[in-house]
């Protein structure tokens, strides 16, 4: 049989994984069922595209990681551009499915947690939101032992003659990333020197702004539409999700920001 389309991308299949719990199914449960699996598919890609710029930066390929992160921020815009779709769903449209979910949450998305650790926000114990599957826990255990896109942000610069203070490399693989005053010296030194790796480090700046505008409309259009709640299954809900905040990817690229 040719290759069709269809068979390329698995659609039978694909467009059979929509299923309703609610019966009669109410009319706004597709909604989320569709944006939650899309936003799973997007979270895949990011991850691939995260891991070729971590190896572009470590290799030393500017100009292969302007076109990586180029790509990445068009792609949150992409993310948060989804959210003003499910905001037109009601608290009472959600309400009218709510129930149906169970134990099920987003705090159980297993690639967004890897996706937060491969960003170097480390945080061992959300672990315990995660159901007991063994392949998702080896996923996660891996993301959480391996060096972060920040480490291999260091690589980078190592390659452009600045110098990674020992502690900073030393720091426990599985601790999240820390501030330090010294690498943003040789940042300043980058910025004003060389043309294309300002290009570079403010893209990374539009990431680490795109990814925190996906967080705050995310918190926000949670507690739109449950409020003070708990989350599915027990989860914390909106005071979790306000914990990352405003925690950059990229500390050091933002605490030169006053001296450019």
């Amino acid at each position: 049989m040719p290759l069709t389309y269809s068979s390329y991308l698995h659609l039978d299949a694909m467009l059979a994984l929509q299923q309703p719990r609610s019966s009669p199914a109410e009319h706004d449960e597709m909604l989320f069922i569709v944006i939650h699996q899309v936003y799973e598919l997007w979270f895949k890609l990011v991850l691939h595209e995260v891991e070729k710029v971590k190896s572009d930066l470590s290799s030393g390929r500017t100009f292969d990681a302007i076109h990586t992160f180029k790509r990445l921020r068009t792609i949150l815009k992409t993310l948060v551009g989804q959210l003003d779709i499910l905001e037109t769903m009601t608290p009472m449209s959600f309400s009218s499915f709510r129930d149906r979910l169970e134990t099920a949450s987003g705090f159980q998305s297993v690639q967004f947690r890897e996706l937060e650790f491969v960003l170097g926000y480390k945080r061992p114990e959300t672990l315990g939101y995660l159901p007991p599957d063994a392949r998702a826990s080896a996923a996660l255990q891996r993301r959480l032992r391996e060096r972060s896109l920040v480490d291999h942000f260091y690589d980078f610069l190592e390659c452009h003659g600045i110098v990674i203070p020992s502690e900073v490399r030393a720091r426990p693989v599985e601790a999240s990333t820390v501030a330090d005053e010294r690498v943003q010296e040789g940042l300043l030194r980058l910025y004003t020197s060389c043309g294309e790796l300002a290009i570079l480090f403010e893209l990374m700046t539009d990431f680490d702004e795109g990814l925190q505008e996906w967080r705050y409309r995310h918190v926000k259009i949670v507690e739109r539409t449950i409020g003070a709640k708990k989350g599915t299954g027990g989860s914390p809900g909106v005071p979790f999700l306000k914990q990352s905040l405003f925690k950059p990817v990229f500390p050091d690229l933002w605490a030169i920001r006053h001296r450019l």
